[in-house]
C-alpha cells in the first residue's frame, strides 16, 4: 500500500500486522506536510484508530513508511480507563526530553493482535513535532499518554513493543490479560 493511494470512503484501512516488513523499517521524514497524499494519509490514520478502538497509530501500521503518528486517547473497548483527549497528529516527532523515572504498564498493539505485553516506559516525555498544518509544536505528556507516544514512536523506528519485553512472563494473551483486569477490579486495584 502506498502513501499516494487515494481512499475517499469512510471505510478504514486494514492495519498491517506482525510479519509485514514495513513494521521493521525506520520511517522516513515527511518533506511536504501539505501534500494531498500526506493529508489523505492523516485522514486514513484517524479513521483507522477510531474504528479499531485504538488510542494511537503510526503511518507504518497502514503500510506507509513516513514519520506520522496519531495520539487519540479516549476510553474505549480496549482501554476503558484511558484519559480523554482530542486526537493529535504528530509529524516528524522528536523526543526532546524524558523523565528518568519509568513505569511498567501493559500495552497492546493493533499490529500485534491478541496479546498484551508489560513494558517499561518513561513516565514523562517532551516532544517536538509538526502539526497537521506544518506548524512546529512542543508538548509534554505524562502517564498513559506518554506511554502512547513512546509506543507509536517505536513504530517510526521499526520497533514493536515485543522488542521491549524483559521476560517471557511479561507477555499474555488478550483473554488472560482481560481476566486479570476483571479480577483486579473486583479487588479494588483500579481507581
Amino acid at each position: 500500500m502506498s502513501v499516494s493511494q487515494t481512499q475517499d470512503s469512510n471505510v478504514p484501512d486494514p492495519v498491517i500486522t506482525l510479519g509485514h516488513p514495513v513494521l521493521r523499517q525506520a520511517a522516513q521524514p515527511v518533506v511536504s506536510v501539505n501534500a494531498p497524499q500526506v493529508q489523505r494519509l492523516i485522514e486514513r490514520l484517524l479513521r483507522a484508530v477510531r474504528s479499531a478502538h485504538g488510542v494511537g497509530i503510526a503511518a507504518p501500521q497502514l503500510g506507509a513508511s513516513l514519520q506520522i503518528l496519531v495520539i487519540a486517547s479516549r476510553p474505549n473497548l480496549r482501554y476503558p480507563k484511558a484519559p480523554l483527549m482530542e486526537p493529535t497528529v504528530l509529524i516528524n516527532p522528536r523526543l526532546v526530553a524524558a523523565s528518568e523515572a519509568t513505569e511498567l504498564g501493559w500495552e497492546g498493539c493493533l499490529s500485534v493482535p491478541g496479546v498484551r505485553g508489560r513494558v517499561a516506559r518513561h513516565q514523562t516525555v517532551e516532544v517536538d513535532y509538526l502539526d497537521r498544518q506544518g506548524q512546529p509544536q512542543r508538548q509534554v505528556w505524562d502517564g498513559f499518554v506518554a506511554r502512547i507516544f513512546q509506543h507509536e514512536a517505536d513504530h517510526l523506528a521499526g520497533k514493536l513493543f515485543l522488542d521491549r519485553l524483559e521476560a517471557e512472563t511479561d507477555l499474555l494473551s488478550e483473554a488472560a490479560y482481560q481476566a486479570i483486569e476483571i479480577a483486579s477490579m473486583g479487588e479494588g486495584a483500579h481507581d
